[in-house]
């Protein structure tokens, strides 16, 4: 087995299963710009390695990733800032572009879920091809209640849920919905004790690895445009200019103004931390 440390990940490659693990518990798996950048590493080196079939992304520690720094410190929106006084193409350079390059990845990806998967934390977690999450897995979307933006750069629940009602509810109230309500609304494959999920998601990618790598990649593809068919990937590039509009709003300014005297935390109701405790 081949093993590489990056930058907040560790990546592995195992005959024709690769596993992108994110690596950055103490900080419960925030996504750093080192982060973003050392998953895409992954995925470009298991896109051209030709015995890599199945790609895994996991992730170490009590959860799977908490989701964006809430600061909103990126040395990409701080340099845009300083240039244009704008942040517009930044957000896009760290978290549109990065999120259409995992769901155009042409390869099949198993998202292995545990714990939190929150906000930005749920591209990784809910846009791979299958996701396969232990009983405690729980997911969230707290930008509209809790720090007044419409939705990340990408605003993808549209279609992973395919139902207006649901994915509606999830966005304006930043519901939390745990692994017995995502199977049953359709946003994920698998429920299994934490003790099985590993095992499970090694025999899935197993499973799958049986099959051509150029079957595996025309079925992907197949996948894909039937999305972008729908107008997906034009649709998350519009989500990112609507973030920008709404960011530079008196409105927005004054509620994050609010927001930063409090501590920099949400909204009571939205008071949760990363570990589900109050």
């Amino acid at each position: 087995m081949e093993r590489r440390e990056l930058a907040d990940v560790i990546y592995e490659k195992d005959g024709p299963i690769a596993r992108i693990i994110l690596d950055n518990a103490d900080k419960a798996n925030m996504q750093t710009e080192d982060m973003v950048w050392s998953v895409n590493e992954c995925l470009d080196d298991a896109q051209y390695d030709y015995d890599i079939k199945v790609v895994i992304l996991k992730a170490n520690g009590k959860g799977f990733c908490s989701g964006h720094d809430p600061s909103g410190q990126y040395p990409s929106f701080i340099a845009e800032r300083e240039a244009s006084g704008t942040t517009w193409r930044g957000p896009a350079q760290l978290f549109l572009w990065p999120v259409l390059k995992l769901w155009e990845f042409p390869k099949p990806t198993i998202a292995q879920v545990h714990g939190y998967c929150v906000g930005g934390g749920t591209t990784w977690g809910l846009l791979p091809d299958i996701t396969i999450c232990s009983d405690d897995a729980w997911f969230q979307m707290p930008l509209v209640p809790g720090f007044g933006l419409p939705g990340m750069e990408t605003v993808f629940e549209p279609w992973v849920y395919m139902n207006y009602k649901r994915a509606a509810e999830y966005l304006y109230t930043a519901k939390r919905v745990d692994a017995a309500e995502a199977l049953d609304h359709g946003l994920i494959n698998r429920v299994v004790p934490a003790d099985e999920l590993e095992s499970t998601v090694e025999e899935m990618a197993a499973t799958i690895a049986q099959a051509p790598t150029v079957t595996l990649q025309a079925a992907k593809m197949n996948l894909t445009r039937a999305w972008e068919t729908m107008g997906f990937r034009t649709h998350q590039q519009s989500t990112n200019d609507m973030q920008a509009l709404v960011s530079h709003t008196p409105e927005f300014r004054d509620f994050l103004k609010e927001l930063m005297e409090r501590g920099g935390k949400p909204r009571e109701r939205m008071a949760k931390k990363p570990d589900g405790t109050d």
